[in-house]
């Protein structure tokens, strides 16, 4: 049995300084070395910069558009969607929408390749047709006339299919291979990845199988009979084979994923080829080593030297993996191959460690500790040689170049560049050195799958700060392309990017973010899951209190108002902190009981705790600035005017069960921070929650006598509401009871009191022809589905444009086929429960009159108990959804592009406005849809949950509630009154400072 590895664990994101502490010292060579290298890399950087290629590639068209201008970034957003737009009409809008953003007309080209030139003139020639500023319909209209609109579309399109020509090598395999087709004696090396977004749908992940299976017979059959490393290869991509390749779906994954990887390479290894499983985002990583390590265990491999890897440098776990995979090539015995990359996805991850708000970031934030880490790398992978065959991706000439200098003459590595970029430096290394091989990584598959992989490679490559922009800029000097890394980053304390916040310090100084944890991280999630499981819940029944007992808690916040209003605002906003630090501190308890009272999956109670610590911070930040002192209001001399914000009295909070942490704590933690004593009543479905939380406050500082809990249903509620000595309500729920909780206000004499509302909605979401269909999906899915769609910001209506609707809605149906439904406490859980048995009730009725009015394009199966499925009906008109379903049901109407107008009216129709989505890459499209529509949140090209405290202020119109928003600069003010003092200062006798005055 051979000695086989542990699992690979590494620390995630660990302290850019550490690494940098530990590589610098040995980052220099000696100077001989030095002097080779910058000799080699200039040599090559001239090359560039002599070549003058007629056709054209990567590095003509970011000289010619830089993403640094206008054109640019149209020319980008144009290239990602314009091919797999289908109607004329969406088309014509798309591509003036875009020509308009730059000034292609006067644009002078630079370059004399064809390719930049036969696009710049397509582009040109569409924006002299269609004149920036000109409305669609009008345009498009004229055109039509004159028969200039087909021109327009056909120039455009063909731009963008010519540059989609140069950079895919076919667009099937056997073209690919006709075109790497040898046409003299010099032999060369391909990897063919067949290109496609992630699977989403097991039709999706057959498809992507069957095509790498194909592609493997056809590449096998024509690759000759030189032996390895000297023959072709192909790119397999995970996320490509299964729907749900995720942390929390390993145990699926694996029983699912490594018999299709195994069948693939056994494929490969029938014809001796190179197979590469191609890198994933950072939180992919330890499941792809995961399955990684189980296929190649299998002894059919035995004897095979093609299997591979690509490791990406810009992720500090690099050499960890390298470390990892040298064990698994030494207790199977077997030669690896191993492509080293810089990275694709860097600006992803940095959003995502953000949002997620981790310790620190899995990639570094500083290019420069990038290029460092490649080297590190290198020299690592060439030590191990020759058990493991690298393969060195790159077009940075000094990269090249070092290391070629530490391979030394031992040969046993490759080089590695993109087909349709590098040509100028891999032929000039060819002349050099003709006996160091480089193999083109070549993309194989329809324009229309090109589109997302170029757009990567223009970002990855066309950012001002990367080699090949400044490669191919005469006015960068050769000096400054050949700093070494170690000499940009000098010391371990400037490792780290100066402007890139780590994601705890993303709102400082005013307050700290939220801390998450990495589902992805084996180690972080383990140590979750078994916390949460060592937490004893004890769900004692708590008795709802009687009138009595209502009437006493509104009596004695009453009575505790007045010493807490005059407690100091940074006395009120230090209990708040408290009790977010308390509350991350005991997040393993608290998460164990939103999941047993709350039905709440790992991922929804992390989330809920972390907004709930987030509305703690925020509001004790906004606390101090409206509270801490009185606002000097500027006026005449002689009298001094300030204005002081003052707490109501007793403030009614009244919150819902699907968020029985985040909105319970999100409201009373507001009226308390504005000076008001608080009697809190949570739904009757989730008391516990509620009961730990008023516990916790009074811990960290809240006086009792300040915050008082009051249990019961609805009419608990009701009879707090019409007590004479309320002096505000926040309330969360239905609009039925909000409408309620109004008349009763309405009715009472004495004091006017606020009542602030929010409700749901039937919130929508606009998917027109430009859109990328996976990320539709993706956003669907989660919109609809995520917490068994029991959220007042979930997706109850979509509007899908009908010349996609086939696709998309097939494609959003398959992603829910893939969820799993059932127990909170299963880590791999997508949907839990529905709250309670009257809710599925509800639930189960809609889906009975939906089946017989209504087009079945889904229907999930759940097991017994409070679940409910995913469904997905399509209306034949908006107007048969005529109030909230809260529940996992996703209501589809087709619309035509002709009639977005129609669309936006039957939106406001229902009188609702809480959120809404729109997915477009039409700009003039997402402008008119936002300055149409009176809804509170409008979330644009991802999903329309979520809100994030301080950065997405929630709350909507009309039906879904009164403002202002919570988590918003506005809401605090919401719970206070306001005082101005007067005083005229100069009553005794004169104003001494006016008198007193220098001129």
């Amino acid at each position: 049995m051979p000695n086989v590895p542990p699992p690979f664990s590494a620390a995630y994101a660990p302290d850019d300084a550490d690494i940098a502490a530990r590589l610098l010292p040995s980052a220099h060579l000696g100077a001989p070395q030095e002097a080779r290298i910058d000799r080699t890399a200039t040599r090559l950087i001239e090359a560039i910069r002599k070549r003058d290629d007629r056709l054209g590639g990567v590095e003509d068209m970011l000289r010619e558009f830089a993403l640094s201008t206008k054109e640019g970034l149209a020319l980008m957003v144009l290239a990602e969607a314009l091919l797999r737009v289908p109607d004329a009409r969406t088309a014509d809008q798309f591509i003036e929408d875009k020509l308009g953003e730059g000034d292609f007309i006067h644009h002078e080209t630079k370059s004399t390749a064809f390719l930049v030139n036969a696009s710049a003139w397509a582009l040109g020639l569409s924006a002299r047709v269609i004149q920036p500023g000109e409305t669609p319909d009008g345009t498009i209209g004229r055109l039509v006339k004159r028969l200039g609109a087909p021109a327009v579309r056909t120039a455009t399109r063909q731009a963008m299919r010519l540059m989609g020509n140069h950079f895919v090598l076919g667009e099937t395999i056997e073209q690919a291979l006709e075109r790497a087709r040898p046409r003299s004696g010099e032999r060369q090396r391909y990897s063919f990845d067949m290109l496609g977004e992630g699977a989403r749908t097991a039709t999706d992940a057959r498809r992507y199988f069957d095509a790498y299976a194909s592609a493997i017979e056809t590449i096998g059959k024509a690759a000759g009979n030189h032996p390895l490393p000297d023959r072709p290869g192909i790119s397999v991509k995970l996320s490509a084979l299964h729907p749900r390749f995720e942390a929390i779906s390993r145990d699926r994954v694996m029983a699912e994923l490594v018999p299709q990887l195994l069948d693939l390479a056994q494929r490969a290894k029938a014809h001796d080829l190179n197979f590469t499983v191609d890198a994933e985002e950072a939180d992919r990583l330890e499941l792809s080593l995961d399955v990684i390590a189980a296929t190649l265990a299998d002894p059919s491999l035995a004897g095979w030297d093609g299997f591979g890897l690509a490791i990406q440098a810009y992720q500090k776990r690099a050499g960890a993996v390298i470390d990892y995979v040298d064990a698994l090539a030494r207790a199977h015995d077997r030669k690896l191959m191993v492509r080293l990359v810089k990275g694709a996805y860097w600006d992803t991850e940095i959003k995502r460690a953000q949002e997620r708000g981790l310790d620190g970031y899995p990639v570094f934030t500083r290019k420069a500790m990038t290029d460092l880490n490649y080297v590190a790398c290198a020299q690592k992978l060439l030590s191990l040689r020759p058990r493991i065959f690298p393969q060195f991706a790159t077009h940075n000439a000094l990269s090249v170049a070092t290391v070629l200098e530490l391979a030394g003459e031992n040969g046993g590595f490759e080089f590695q560049r993109l087909h349709g970029m590098g040509e100028a430096l891999y032929e000039q290394l060819a002349k050099d050195h003709p006996d160091i091989a480089y193999r083109t990584y070549a993309p194989v598959g329809s324009h229309r799958d090109l589109l997302a992989y170029l757009v990567r490679r223009l970002l990855e490559n066309g950012a001002n700060s990367s080699f090949v922009a400044q490669a191919s800029d005469y006015r960068v000097p050769v000096t400054a392309l050949l700093q070494r890394p170690a000499d940009a980053i000098v010391r371990p304390q400037q490792a780290a990017h100066p402007k890139i916040p780590l994601p705890g310090d993303l709102f400082a100084p005013e307050r700290r973010n939220s801390r998450g944890v990495e589902f992805g991280a084996r180690a972080a999630l383990d140590r979750l899951l078994t916390d949460v499981k060592a937490e004893r819940i004890d769900l004692k029944p708590i008795a709802d209190a009687t009138p009595d007992q209502a009437n006493a808690a509104v009596t004695a916040a009453r009575a505790g108002f007045a010493a807490w209003s005059r407690t100091p605002a940074a006395t009120r906003a230090a209990a708040l902190e408290q009790a977010a630090h308390l509350l991350e501190n005991r997040a393993p308890h608290f998460i164990a009981l939103l999941q047993r009272e709350g039905g709440k999956t790992l991922d929804d109670a992390l989330s809920e705790l972390r907004e709930a610590v987030d509305f703690c911070r925020y509001y004790a930040a906004q606390g101090r600035k409206l509270f801490g002192h009185d606002v000097a209001m500027r006026g005449p001399t002689g009298e001094s005017n300030a204005l002081a914000m003052r707490g109501r009295g007793v403030f009614v909070a009244i919150s819902p069960w699907n968020f029985p942490l985040a909105i319970f704590l999100g409201q009373v933690t507001t009226a308390l921070m504005a000076g008001n004593s608080v009697v809190a009543k949570p739904a009757e479905q989730t008391p516990c929650v509620a009961v730990e939380t008023i516990r916790l406050l009074h811990e960290a500082g809240i006086p009792a006598s300040a915050l008082h809990l009051v249990v019961g249903d609805g009419r608990v509620g009701a009879g707090l509401t019409a007590h004479p000595d309320i002096a505000g309500i926040v309330f969360t729920g239905s609009t039925e009871v909000a409408r309620s909780i109004n008349r009763a206000l309405a009715a009472k004499d004495g004091p006017i009191v606020p009542l602030i509302a929010e409700t749901g909605g039937i919130n929508t979401m606009i998917a027109d022809a430009t859109a990328l269909p996976e990320q539709v999906a993706d956003d669907v899915v989660t919109s609809a589905f995520r917490s068994a769609g029991q959220r007042c910001s979930a997706l109850r209506l979509l509007f899908v444009q009908e010349d996609v609707a086939d696709r998309m809605i097939e494609m959003i149906a398959g992603a829910a086929r893939e969820l799993k439904i059932g127990a909170p406490s299963d880590v791999a859980t997508h949907i839990g429960p529905v709250i309670d048995v009257e809710a599925k009730q509800r639930l189960d009725a809609h889906i009975a009159r939906m089946k017989t009015e209504a087009r079945l394009h889904f229907a999930g199966s759940a097991p017994e108990g409070c679940f409910v499925a995913p469904h997905i009906f399509e209306l034949g008109d908006a107007g048969q959804l005529t109030s909230e379903v809260f529940g996992p049901i996703l209501h589809v109407v087709r619309y035509r592009a002709e009639n977005l107008e129609r669309v936006l009216q039957a939106i406001e129709r229902t009188g609702y406005g809480l959120t809404l989505g729109i997915h477009s890459r039409i700009d003039d499209t997402i402008e008119a849809i936002v300055d149409r529509v009176q809804i509170g949140n409008i979330y644009v090209n991802r999903n329309m949950i979520g809100a994030v405290v301080g950065v997405q202020p929630f709350g909507g119109n009309g039906l879904s509630g009164t403002g202002p928003k919570a988590g918003g600069p506005h809401y605090l003010a919401r719970f206070a009154t306001e005082q101005t003092v007067t005083i005229n200062t100069a009553a005794a006798g004169g104003n001494a400072a006016l008198l007193a005055g220098d001129e």
